[in-house]
């Protein structure tokens, strides 16, 4: 009994106790690591100082199944005339409600690859309900590739005294199955950041918007999923647009309104660490 006393007792062999001290100080990095990512950084990143009533919405939408959808990664400042009108002088299309008709000719579209440039999109849901409004725009001559976004009016009057949206812009990229459902569905470009950049320079060259700000979306995400499994990484924030009044064109750039110093620090670092992965 003495012996196992003191066999207990003895030190730790060096090469175990080098172990230990790497397990202990691997574990103190990935502590460090998840409190600075997910708790403290987050603090500083989130921002809502140019349009407050959006900082307790959700920025994620869902499916019909509840799953969890695409992003929320725009925003518009605008009655519904002043979307409209913007959507249209941008050169994009209000797409069509699903029917049997529009259901029949997305799939003729698709197979004969010929034009439908105003084809129906899947519904979306935000805080409890279907887009107010979607809007797309062909690239090529199939419906199966496109531009596309959903519109959910949020605010009857933002910060601006005037109705603020929300929407959801991704690229189609492909007819296939949902990961998730085995449904049929459109798969979406992964790069989030790119097809709200597409939308908007077209709103911003059309002349449609008047003044544009950054407020917090999603956060800086890299393996995001959508409704359909489909993987999508953004730097997480919203760019809103504030539109011109009774779609009259603005003559020059629009007015970019600075964000908080750490939001422009992480969207440095965003962009060095994506671009350093290759996305």
């Amino acid at each position: 009994m003495s012996d196992l006393y003191d066999d207990l007792l003895a030190p730790l062999p060096p090469e175990r106790s080098r172990l230990e001290r790497f397990l202990l100080v691997a574990l103190g990095v990935v502590l460090a690591y998840t409190l600075l990512a997910y708790l403290v950084l987050p603090l500083f990143w989130t921002h809502y100082e140019h349009q407050k009533g959006l900082e307790n919405l959700p920025m994620v939408t869902r499916t019909g199944q509840g799953i969890p959808g695409d992003p929320i990664n725009v925003g518009l400042v605008g009655d519904q005339h002043d979307v409209v009108c913007a959507m249209h002088e941008a050169g994009w299309y209000p797409a069509d409600p699903i029917t049997l008709k529009s259901s029949i000719e997305i799939v003729g579209s698709v197979l004969l690859d010929r034009p439908y440039k105003d084809a129906p999109v899947s519904n979306l849901y935000y805080l409890g309900r279907r887009e107010d409004l979607a809007f797309e725009k062909p690239i090529g001559a199939s419906a199966d590739r496109r531009n596309h976004v959903r519109y959910w009016k949020v605010l009857d009057q933002g910060a601006e005294k005037r109705p603020v949206w929300l929407g959801a812009a991704t690229e189609d990229r492909g007819v296939g199955v949902s990961k998730y459902t085995v449904a049929v569905t459109h798969h979406i470009s992964p790069d989030l950041d790119a097809e709200r950049a597409v939308l908007t320079a077209d709103l911003e060259n059309a002349g449609m918007v008047d003044a544009k700000y950054q407020v917090t979306g999603i956060g800086p995400t890299l393996t995001g999923r959508n409704g359909g499994g489909d993987l999508y990484y953004t730097d997480g924030e919203i760019w809103v647009l504030r539109l011109v009044e009774a779609c009259r064109k603005r003559d020059g750039p629009a007015v970019t309104i600075p964000s908080p110093a750490a939001t422009e620090i992480k969207d440095q670092i965003w962009h060095a660490v994506a671009e350093a992965m290759g996305k």
